[in-house]
């Protein structure tokens, strides 16, 4: 477990060493009048307190995402650890940070707003486009997936909750309410209590495997996808169908590492926040909370079985991550850890869902400039709900594609944003240009390469990604300063 150990110390010393330098970047005004403060609504720009704020926050960030893609990224082995520590430091808490911090110094606006008034208009395009693409996938990834639980449980068998398009119906239905309600008469309510019931189940988890985890890979094994030639015990070899670590591991692992989807949640909060002090605990401190459940989860996929990688791997082909949630929890935690799990994999993202149609809401609203009255909320959600209805008739692997492709070029294209905001404060860009790069590096090798995009060979697909992005970062810097002189002027 010192592993594990390492990875959770790693990310609490990044937010009480790391995190205060980010933010003195930023440019954070305590005594600036918020969002909330100058256009308090009743419906969007609602007060909330910040220790509830940071609940919502990391609930609508976390959803599924940090145990089911860690699940799924523990079959390359112990490295899985390592891209979500080092991905969350340097990537993902920095990105949901300057998600937060461009939000609440721009109105509490939605992103392509932003993006429209730090670049130009087709950037704002372009960033519109990314956002509701993503938006919406969530959506419906989040519709579909808890519905196809439900519908599976055995209580449920030759009843009408047993039918699929029943639970599909019932999930649209909250989801309309949700997106159609003031902030203040479900998400507040309700959210602060499911995000404290996702910490309890992470912390009862992490201690079940600390004293019952039959199978702990020894330390050397990290980096072992490097060369398997040194295992031992077959059971135990990572990645049983040698998948390339660049650049899928990365793709696998978004949520606890870095997540395009959590910028496209960064106004909810933005516009209740009553201090521009509390961005860090809500924003960084939401996402090293999901790195630390991302962690758990990934450990818990390498760690739980007595069969190893190639158990894990049975079990993800008969039931998906929902199946190895139900059997670790159960395993460790007995009923009560079935009832759970079963939370777990049904609520938490319809949690997820919820927010992202009501950000999509925001987004469009924000971007057309349409009042916020019922019938003009009605007009925006009413059609997007019903297509959505239409989508999950559709493969749920093609959809799943598609959301990892928007959620990578979503994440890379804030940091950019963030490079670009930080360049006209002057201050140290390196914090979110570095990860630009990566992710940039990251996003076009899996363009290069996914059967969704080019199909080219693999091992050309990463010098030329990062090429891309050292040329994106140069591309900046010359567009920097060739309007700076203009703004002297001025």
């Amino acid at each position: 477990m010192l592993i594990f150990f390492i990875c959770i110390a790693l990310l609490v010393l990044a937010y009480k060493f790391y995190s205060p330098f980010v933010e003195r970047q930023a440019g954070i005004d305590p005594k600036a009048k918020t969002p909330q403060a100058r256009f308090e609504d009743g419906v969007d720009y609602v007060p909330v307190h910040p220790a509830k704020a940071f609940l919502i926050q990391f609930l609508n960030v976390a959803g599924v995402g940090p145990i089911f893609g860690p699940i799924l990224g523990a079959l390359y082995g112990p490295i899985a650890l390592v891209w979500i520590v080092l991905g969350n430091i340097i990537g993902g808490a920095v990105h949901d940070y300057f998600s937060g911090v461009l939000s609440i110094k721009e109105d509490g606006k939605s992103l392509p707003e932003i993006a429209g008034h730090y670049f130009n208009i087709y950037f704002k395009g372009v960033m519109l486009l990314f956002t509701a693409m993503l938006l919406f996938f969530v959506g419906v990834v989040f519709i579909m997936s808890p519905a196809g639980l439900l519908s599976n449980l055995d209580y449920f068998k030759d009843t009408i909750f047993g039918n699929n398009t029943f639970w599909v119906l019932v999930i649209l239905a909250y989801y309309f309410l949700a997106t159609m309600l003031p902030i203040d008469k479900i998400i507040t309510k309700l959210y602060p209590a499911f995000g404290l019931l996702m910490i309890v189940m992470t912390v009862s988890i992490a201690v079940a495997l600390m004293l019952n985890a039959p199978q702990l890979p020894e330390m050397g094994d990290v980096f072992a996808y490097f060369d398997h030639s040194h295992y031992n015990n077959e059971l135990l070899e990572p990645n049983p169908d040698g998948l390339p670590v660049w650049p899928l591991l990365f793709v696998t692992i978004t949520c606890g590492a870095i997540s395009g989807f959590h910028s496209t949640q960064a106004p909810i909060m933005a516009r209740c926040l009553t201090n521009e002090k509390y961005v860090r605990p809500v924003y960084y401190g939401a996402m090293v909370a999901e790195g630390i459940v991302a962690c758990v989860w990934a450990t818990a996929g390498i760690a739980a079985f007595p069969g190893g990688y190639v158990e894990l791997k049975s079990l993800l082909d008969q039931g998906g991550p929902g199946l190895v949630v139900n059997q670790v929890a159960t395993t460790y935690l007995g009923v009560v850890g079935g009832i759970m799990a079963i939370v777990a994999v049904a609520i938490f993202p319809i949690t997820s869902g919820d927010t992202a149609f009501r950000s999509l809401r925001l987004t469009i609203i924000d971007a057309f400039h349409i009042p916020q009255s019922m019938r003009n909320r009605l007009l925006v959600a009413v059609p997007i709900l019903t297509i959505a209805y239409f989508m999950t008739k559709i493969d749920f692997s093609l959809i799943w594609r598609y959301f990892a492709f928007s959620n990578m070029l979503l994440s890379t294209s804030v940091l950019w944003l963030a490079t670009k905001y930080l360049f006209d404060r002057g201050t140290f860009h390196w914090i979110v240009s570095l990860p630009a790069i990566g992710g940039t590096s990251v996003t076009v090798s899996y363009i290069m390469t996914a059967g969704i995009g080019l199909g080219l060979p693999q091992p050309l697909s990463q010098p030329v990604g990062i090429a891309v992005g050292v040329i994106c970062l140069v591309a900046l810097i010359i567009a920097h300063n060739r309007r700076k002189p203009v703004a002297d002027v001025k």
